[in-house]
């Protein structure tokens, strides 16, 4: 498995930003974005694989995974 596959990307519509918007939570701050939600996806994906490699390089220790959480489950608790 990919270190990049440790960490959950979201992609979702910004009404203020007219746009779709991806980011990495406890991973990267900001993110990417664009008119297609695919491209962005794919985007992110590139980014996240980047910021890997810079910790890496800078010999540091990668966040804490944010995958595996079952976020969508979490989340219809709270609402």
């Amino acid at each position: 498995m990919k270190d990049s596959a440790r960490y959950a990307k979201i992609v979702e519509w910004s009404e203020e930003d007219n746009c779709y918007v991806g980011s990495c939570p406890g991973l990267i701050f900001g993110g990417c974005h664009g008119e297609n939600e695919k491209r962005v996806f794919d985007e992110l994906c590139q980014v996240v694989d980047e910021a890997i490699i810079l910790y890496k390089r800078d010999h540091k220790p990668l966040p804490s995974p944010t995958s595996g959480k079952d976020y969508a489950n979490l989340l219809q608790d709270v609402a």
